[in-house]
């Protein structure tokens, strides 16, 4: 998520786009915003390593918060916007984060899950990063190295458990899996939109994997099958990642309305997060054609596996090949 290289060559292009207000944010702002921030948390204390949480709604704020961690060396945790104060809380105090990034809508709940976490040490509101961040420099912090996400399980057993990988030992510059950029077809100046919440993994770095090869992100504050079909229409949308869900809501609209839109700029469609339903599948490639490829794996990132659409056509109910896997 580290657009250093383009807020120099393609300054005002729009790096993310709010679907619903239009409101963008260029590569030069992206980079200036992600900048500022990023030395906020060096004038915290804050060093490689270290945590920083974000709890957020859809937002233009929400990706430039991420990569101005990523870009300082710190692990940084998107937390669900559903969750109640003390839940918040809890993830707080158990990843050790030392600032909380929010926005106006979810303030209170932040300040009651403050109490929960005594070693936040501060609280910043996305509304009030003008003034928050005013004096500080637009320009890279000194020592930038590569920071990642710390995510958390869904609690299906205990309490949520924070995910902790090593940090990369490469430049924030040059953190890129090649094996996802090669494996999903991505490429330098793609439109990619985003229907799901910023909080999961899988949306968070197809946009993080978009802004760093210079294309532009569309971001939908919450999925709504018609309006998903207005813009990729009218962005001209090239990438997008779905649920089975989302298929299903798609589907069920009616034909004069879920034909009448443009749909050919459409490169690749990517699904996971749980089993896709062999009929819907079915109408989904009949519909959109063989763009459709299908993963399985998991934010601990033990496995994955991975099918195209004619490698599940000739399998169907398939997720695809083992194609990296970890012993434990």
């Amino acid at each position: 998520m580290y657009p250093g290289i383009h807020a120099r060559t393609r300054a005002d292009q729009p790096c993310i786009i709010m679907a619903s207000t239009g409101r963008t944010l260029t590569y030069g702002e992206f980079d200036a915003l992600a900048n500022r921030l990023a030395h906020l948390f060096r004038s915290e204390g804050l060093v490689r390593g270290d945590h920083v949480s974000i709890l957020m709604e859809n937002n233009e704020w929400y990706l430039p918060a991420c990569s101005a961690a990523e870009r300082s060396g710190l692990y940084f945790t998107p937390v669900n916007s559903h969750l109640t104060p003390e839940e918040v809380g809890y993830i707080l105090d158990n990843s050790l984060s030392r600032v909380l990034i929010t926005s106006r809508a979810q303030h209170a709940v932040a300040l009651e899950a403050m109490r929960h976490a005594p070693k936040v040490q501060r609280c910043v509101v996305a509304e009030d990063f003008g003034s928050d961040l005013a004096g500080l420099p637009s320009t890279p912090i000194a020592d930038e190295s590569t920071g990642a996400p710390m995510l958390y399980s869904s609690g299906t057993t205990g309490r949520p458990k924070g995910i902790l990988k090593p940090l990369s030992k490469k430049a924030p510059a040059d953190a890129t899996s090649k094996f996802l950029l090669q494996l999903w077809s991505y490429r330098e100046g793609q439109v990619y939109l985003s229907p799901a919440p910023l909080y999961h993994s899988a949306p968070q770095g197809a946009c993080g994997m978009t802004i760093r090869l210079g294309g532009t992100v569309v971001i939908m504050d919450r999925f709504d099958p018609e309006q998903f079909l207005v813009l990729i229409e009218r962005y001209r949308v090239t990438h997008t990642q779905v649920v089975p869900t989302m298929f299903s809501r798609l589907l069920k609209l009616p034909d004069d309305v879920r034909l009448k839109y443009d749909l050919s700029s459409l490169e690749l469609v990517i699904h996971a997060a749980a089993p896709c339903p062999v009929p819907v599948k079915e109408q989904m490639i009949d519909w959109l054609g063989p763009i459709i490829r299908e993963y399985y794996g998991a934010t601990e990132g033990l496995g994955f596996a991975a099918c195209d659409s004619t490698e599940w056509s000739a399998h169907k109910g398939t997720v695809g090949k083992v194609l990296l896997a970890k012993v434990v």
